[in-house]
């Protein structure tokens, strides 16, 4: 999760992790008063107002009379932690250093579509396959790693494969980005195979996030009178990608011949009602495409299912890579 531009773990943040604002949490300590008087007994359950720059420094906390008091990352325990016992003693995250077990890095964004510019950002994404232990135990692993500093993002193998069945257009860039910059045996495997997370749910899946964020953007104009042309360039993107997959049973990555066009979108020398109308051909496009693919209706789940299994078995001697 993206908090503040700072590092933080997606699903159970600890000692090693920035903690989101709102997260709910437990005093692990008494806080006393200027009088030196307890004024509230450990277990005293808060929300985070105000996360620190790094976790050496002060949370304020937030309790349900208004009252905020300071407290050190080691003074509090996430309360769903707390509910499920004394797990506060151990920071298996930064013990373990879960992105020492990345197993897959690339890059995607405007650098892998060859639309990027001077002040372009290096997106680099991936896959992290934890030890066998960590996922069994009680604290689990999240399902996404983010480093903002260097944007980078790394999902845990399961929810990767999970998105890529449900045609997740950022995940599937993934799978076929000409940018890969590290890979392991077992996700050379995984590239090898990457056809079978391709089926006709493509087309309901872009075509849908498209039409949804179109109403927006009419709305937007409406009331505010602009559109963001660079989001409206990555929407026409994603069409044209998927019209391709329908037709030629592979993602697209690199805009190639149409990069002008999209360029002109983002620069606003194509004006919005110029932008929809291409928009729409692009819409019956795509139904032409939906009726004619050799795609199956569903991705092959069994041989995805085959492989997670593989990949967990690697890891329980911790031989995964």
């Amino acid at each position: 999760m993206r908090v503040n531009d700072r590092l933080v773990a997606t699903d159970e943040p600890n000692a090693s992790w920035l903690l989101p604002i709102g997260t709910a949490v437990v005093a692990l300590v008494d806080l006393h008063g200027a009088d030196g008087r307890v004024q509230r007994a450990r277990g005293a359950v808060g929300l985070v107002s105000r996360a620190p720059a790094d976790h050496t420094h002060s949370y304020r906390i937030r309790f349900a009379d208004g009252v905020e008091s300071s407290l050190l990352r080691r003074e509090l325990a996430v309360l769903k932690h707390y509910q499920r016992g004394d797990l506060t003693g151990h920071d298996p995250f930064g013990a373990l250093g879960l992105f020492e077990h990345v197993v897959f890095r690339c890059i995607v964004g405007s650098r892998a579509y060859g639309l990027e510019g001077d002040d372009s950002d290096t997106d680099r994404r991936g896959i992290y396959l934890p030890p066998a232990d960590m996922h069994w135990s009680l604290y689990g692993v999240p399902e996404q790693l983010e480093n903002d500093e260097r944007q980078e993002c790394f999902w845990e193998l399961q929810k990767f494969l999970s998105l890529a069945l449900k045609a997740n257009p950022n995940i599937l860039e993934c799978l076929y980005t000409p940018l890969v910059e590290f890979t392991t045996p077992l996700i050379d495997d995984l590239l090898a195979m990457r056809q079978c997370f391709l089926s006709k749910l493509v087309y309901q899946t872009y075509n849908g996030y498209v039409m949804s964020q179109f109403r927006k953007m009419q709305r937007d104009i409406r009331i505010k009178g602009a559109v963001k042309n660079k989001h409206a360039m990555h929407l026409i993107r994603l069409l044209l990608a998927g019209i391709h997959t329908l037709r030629e049973s592979t993602v697209p990555v690199h805009v190639s011949e149409h990069r002008d066009e999209l360029l002109a979108v983002r620069n606003g020398s194509m004006s919005f009602d110029q932008v929809d109308a291409w928009r729409l051909r692009l819409h019956a496009e795509f139904d032409q495409a939906f009726a004619a693919t050799s795609l199956p209706e569903r991705p092959d789940y069994e041989r995805v299912n085959t492989f997670l299994i593989r990949a967990r078995q690697s890891m329980v001697n911790r031989g995964g890579k």
